[in-house]
């Protein structure tokens, strides 16, 4: 059985995949890390950035005895630490998923925001950042959809966000790293993701040697979460078509 890691997106924590680890159980080993400051994982002293994660990813897996070589996808920053993966150890990989993410780094302007939101955080908690992001997070909105956003980043520790949101800020850009990829990319993208839009997908496609784009009707920023079904449904059909186990 092929081992499928997921890495969950800012600022909620790897209870977001629950419904793919349901679905998806039957044909892979799904694993859900918390990354650091989210969940269970504490805050390293000195922060972090998606490289470091991406070693700590790599010796989480060694800790579980895996040495074979696995598909690992993340959704929005959680892609960001899989392209962060997927440029240091690429011999680990058997395949990677972008999810409503981008390869490019923050502009300036992307940057002082981020600030912005670090003060913001500071002054407030994650219970109400994540009510001023819900309106880009979600495209239908749904009230079991709120609810579930809410109950997971309102878990979130102040300190946890704040690392986070640095990391994020001082991402590097991944684009032209993503010319040597060797292995195939699946590309999901929600058709009406306000954050991350199709268009970003387009431009992720256009670099990849070994690209497949799934755009998912319905669904916003998260949409993993408005759209379980089918957001599994593109993972385990891409597997199959793009002979994920013969790579």
């Amino acid at each position: 059985m092929e081992t499928l890691v997921l890495i969950h997106a800012f600022p909620l924590d790897r209870g977001m995949w629950q419904s793919q680890v349901e679905a998806l159980a039957d044909r892979f080993r799904v694993l859900t890390p918390d990354v650091f400051g989210f969940g269970d994982s504490p805050v390293p002293a000195g922060g972090w950035t998606m490289d470091s994660m991406a070693v700590e990813l790599a010796a989480w897996l060694d800790s579980l005895g895996i040495r074979d070589k696995v598909i690992l996808g993340g959704l929005s920053m959680g892609g960001y630490i899989a392209l962060a993966f997927a440029k240091r150890f690429p011999e680990r990989l058997r395949g990677l998923i972008l999810a409503d993410t981008r390869a490019d780094a923050d502009t300036p302007e992307a940057r002082a925001t981020r600030n912005e939101t670090i003060d913001f955080v500071k002054a407030n908690s994650a219970a109400v950042l994540i009510e001023k992001m819900l309106p880009k997070l979600l495209a239908t909105n749904s009230p079991s959809e709120v609810a579930r956003v809410k109950e997971l980043a309102s878990k979130q520790s102040v300190e946890g966000v704040v690392a986070a949101l640095v990391a994020l800020r001082d991402r590097p850009d991944s684009t032209a790293a993503m010319k040597a990829f060797k292995f195939p990319t699946l590309v999901i993208v929600g058709e009406h993701d306000a954050i991350t839009p199709p268009a970003l997908a387009e431009a992720m496609m256009a670099e990849l040697p070994q690209g497949t784009l799934v755009t998912i009707p319905g669904a916003g920023h998260l949409a993993n979460l408005e759209q379980p079904a089918a957001f599994a449904e593109a993972i385990r059909t891409w597997v199959m078509n793009a002979k994920i186990h013969e790579s």
